[in-house]
């Protein structure tokens, strides 16, 4: 359970990113959290290999890896 607050500071220090996020609570868009019920996925033997924040840190360098073969 994360909420979208957490998710976009996440996201911005696993980037780099040391600028200003701004939410603007007059104009909610969406909801302000997104759940996930695994449960299923548990029943048939999955389990994550990574936590969230490796997650986002793996995806994004290969995001910079892709984006320099592109080049």
């Amino acid at each position: 359970d994360i909420t979208i607050r957490e998710l976009a500071f996440s996201v911005s220090e696993c980037v780099g990113y040391t600028g200003t996020i701004v939410f603007d609570p007059s104009k909610p868009d969406g909801s302000p959290r997104k759940l996930m019920n695994s449960s299923k996925l548990a029943e048939m033997g999955w389990k994550p290999v990574y936590d969230l924040h490796q997650g986002l840190r793996l995806a994004y360098a290969d995001y910079c890896n892709r984006k320099e073969i592109r080049k």
